[in-house]
């Protein structure tokens, strides 16, 4: 995963998660692709009881988001959601509010 050391994690996907990404037919290989190689578009250090990051990823020239939780102790990564950027509330880019 972008910023952090080679290590192994697991992933594991809230409900939420795949509804969305059934919603949005992104599949674990393509949110996985995100996970890896996605831009960090902001880092919420304080969440509790674990840090989340909102990555920018591309699936079929289409961007997403996707939230995820760093589980540091366990080498487990946690997606909360997957969405398309509201082009109301991001930039042309999609990588800033």
């Amino acid at each position: 995963m972008n910023e952090t050391p080679e290590k192994e994690y697991s992933v594991l996907y809230r409900l939420h998660a795949i509804q969305r990404m059934a919603e949005r037919n992104v599949s674990t290989e393509e949110l996985g692709r995100i996970i890896k190689t996605g831009k960090v578009l902001e880092r919420y250090k304080n969440d509790s009881p674990f840090p989340s990051r909102l990555i920018l990823g591309q699936v079929n020239d289409r961007p997403l988001h996707v939230v995820i939780v760093e589980n540091n102790i366990e080498n487990k990564i946690i997606v909360t959601t997957v969405y398309e950027p509201d082009p109301r509330k991001w930039s042309k880019n999609d990588e800033r509010r």
